[in-house]
This record gives structure tokens, C-alpha cells and sequence, in this order.
């Protein structure tokens, strides 16, 4: 099943419990439905890697599936085959590092598609991919709500239980859709390389505790440009609550 399916069987569950408790007359007041949360897919990828174009193109398959929100972070460490990559950033590359040493992992690799900050797929692998986007969809408890601010230049973040060690509050600035780059060197010479989502800055915005707490918006991004927040432990990196804000500026 996929992730839409997942999260249609959590709402459907919801209202049986719901119609059982009116059934019954119990004096409880009914539970609100779980927020329905996104999962997270995240592709580090290079321009210079000959088996990055088919993960690009596996990212690119399920970046409109609801429920799902694909990143594509640039990597530069194949640059030295030829081809700087026109997207990669140092800190894309220290968070992938960071993924490798929660997870254990001997080295890192491209390309790589990490999800909800939890598994791991090295390579192109559709089935794998939407397996892992399903458990996750099937996992969620009950995170952290998100809430961005009508006026656009704040987010809060509600309260809950921390993981062990803390967890911090990130804004990944991205531009939404397909972008197309012309590889002139490298393993990839002469191909027109696609990449969906595009992520163009990852910016800290501070701490959370288990307090609700609210915290400013980077206000200094491109009128194109979206912005996902993640809330995510420190110790592990998995992620514990996502929402995507679609900059109003772009309409």
C-alpha cells in the first residue's frame, strides 16, 4: 500500500473508534484525531555520479504523492571527476555525515535516500523506496504539531515528549519542481541531469525541549522558494514532525 493509503485506513480507524465511544454513550470526551504527518524523503545525490540520474528519477516518482515531502540535497565529493556540482553546499554533505554516523554506517555513499531520518536505501530501488515510505506513513504516534502563523514570518511548535538527548527545529529552504542541468564532464557528460526539490539552504532555527515554543522564519529566501520545517532528535536524527509552508510570495 502506499503512504495515501496508510494514512486513509489511520482516519478510517479514528472514526470506528469514534462511532464505538458514541455507541456506547461513554462520558469521555472523544480524542482528537492524530495530525495526519507527512513523511520525509530525503536524496543526496550528485551531479558527477553515474548512478544518481535513475535515484533522481525514483525521487522524482514519488515527490507528488501525498503525504510525502522529497528534498534533493547536492553533494560535491564527485567533483573531482570533472563536474563541480551547480547545487551542492558543504552543509548538505555534513548532514548526510551526520546520518552516517546516527546510523552507523561504515562511509557514505551517492546516491543515498534517507527517510524520515530513520532507514537508509543506497542506489535506485523503487520497491524498497515506497516500502519504506509506507512503514514510516504506518509508524507515526503522535509527534509534535506544527503550525506556521497567518502572518507569515513565524512557526510554532506544540508541545510533547522529547527524545533522549533533545531535538532541534530546522527550516529547509527548497525550490519546488523539476530543475534540469547539462552536464558537460564527468561520468555524466553530455546528459540533462533532472532533480526535483531542490534544496537550496538548511537553516537551525533553535532547540526544542518539549515546550511549545515559537521561533521566526527565515523571510530572506527567493519568492519561488518553499520552506519545510523538521523537528528532529539530536542523538539519532530521526525526524519527529514535518510540515511543509509554500511561500505566499510565489502566487
Amino acid at each position: 500500500m502506499t503512504a495515501r493509503a496508510w494514512i486513509k485506513i489511520g482516519r478510517m480507524a479514528a472514526a470506528i473508534m469514534g462511532a464505538g465511544l458514541l455507541v456506547a454513550g461513554a462520558a469521555q470526551p472523544r480524542e482528537r484525531d492524530a495530525p495526519v504527518q507527512p513523511v520525509v524523503v530525503e536524496l543526496f545525490t550528485a551531479q558527477g555520479c553515474a548512478g544518481c540520474p535513475d535515484a533522481n528519477r525514483m525521487l522524482e516518482a514519488v515527490a507528488n504523492e501525498p503525504g510525502v515531502i522529497a528534498l534533493t540535497y547536492g553533494v560535491g565529493y564527485w567533483d573531482y571527476l570533472g563536474w563541480p556540482d551547480t547545487f551542492a553546499r558543504p552543509e548538505f554533505a555534513a548532514r548526510q555525515q551526520a546520518y552516517r554516523q546516527a546510523m552507523r554506517l561504515r562511509n557514505v555513499s551517492t546516491p543515498q535516500v534517507v527517510v524520515d531520518g530513520r532507514r537508509q536505501l543506497s542506489g535506485a530501488r523503487p520497491p524498497e523506496l515506497q516500502a519504506a515510505i509506507n512503514a514510516e506513513a504506518a509508524a507515526r504516534l503522535w509527534p509534535p504539531e506544527i503550525e506556521f502563523r497567518e502572518t507569515g514570518d513565524r512557526v510554532g511548535v506544540g508541545s510533547g515528549r522529547p527524545p533522549r538527548g533533545g531535538a532541534e527545529v530546522t527550516a529547509v529552504i527548497y525550490r519546488p519542481g523539476l530543475q534540469t542541468v547539462e552536464v558537460r564532464q564527468g561520468d555524466n557528460r553530455g546528459q540533462q541531469v533532472r532533480h526535483v526539490n531542490v534544496v537550496r539552504e538548511v537553516r537551525r532555527l533553535g532547540d526544542w525541549t518539549g515546550r511549545s515554543v515559537l521561533f521566526a522564519l527565515p523571510t530572506d529566501s527567493a519568492s519561488e522558494d518553499n520552506v519545510v520545517i523538521l523537528v528532529q532528535a539530536k542523538a539519532d536524527r530521526r525526524i519527529l514532525s514535518a510540515a511543509r509552508r509554500t511561500n505566499p510570495r510565489a502566487d
